[in-house]
């Protein structure tokens, strides 16, 4: 089961560092989880929660741009708030281009980190509450019956119920039933609304006759 307070992960081998940034985190009311390496880091499950991951780009053996890029290989989709006291302009680039939402330099200056934790959450659970409905939508479009998702990819397209009907062979009152149960099942409260969700779904646009 999902749950719903946020979690800050910090990875830092610098022991005073990640002391530091538990209690900051904890001040602000956050859950925080602290750890030495990049390795121990990717033992621990993934969190089915908000969450953004404080990095340092100096890391022993795997370092945080070498973890950054195994998340996005394995689309763990975790914010990164990268922090560093070697910051450089390739560096920088290369993190933000990969995702990054921030790229802090030590010494840290508490302000920046708190706003960049709350923007990180903020993305992250944004991106979390997109994924839910597309998957809602997804099931909900699953639902519908052979001949219902038939009319639906017809209404989409701006047809009269009766062009439908020509489309399909069918009866102008039988289109009407079906787009009935389209609406009802995909919980679509007009025409608009429907296409959206059509156009969410990836559904192949049909062409009108």
């Amino acid at each position: 089961m999902a749950e719903t307070q946020p979690i800050v992960f910090v990875v830092d081998d610098d022991a005073s560092v990640r002391e530091a940034l538990e209690r900051l985190v904890r001040s602000a009311g956050l859950r925080v989880e602290a750890f030495a390496s990049a390795e121990e880091f990717l033992t621990r499950p993934r969190a089915d929660a908000p969450s953004c991951l404080l990095l340092d780009v100096q890391l022993p053996n795997l370092n945080g741009l070498d973890l950054q890029r195994r998340m996005v290989d394995a689309k763990a989709e975790i914010p990164i708030v990268f922090i560093t006291g070697h910051g450089d302009i390739p560096t920088t680039v290369r993190a933000m281009k990969a995702g990054a939402v921030e790229f802090l330099t030590k010494p840290l200056v508490e302000g920046d980190v708190l706003e960049s934790i709350r923007h990180a959450i903020a993305r992250d659970q944004a991106l979390r509450d997109g994924r839910a409905e597309t998957a809602g939508l997804r099931a909900r479009y699953a639902s519908l019956t052979p001949r219902e998702v038939e009319v639906m990819g017809w209404v989409v397209t701006g047809l009269l119920n009766k062009q439908i009907a020509g489309e399909l062979g069918i009866s102008e009152e039988t289109v009407k039933v079906h787009r009935g149960h389209v609406m009802r099942k995909m919980e679509a409260g007009s025409l608009a609304e429907l296409v959206r969700m059509s156009e969410t779904l990836g559904i192949p646009h049909r062409r009108n006759p």
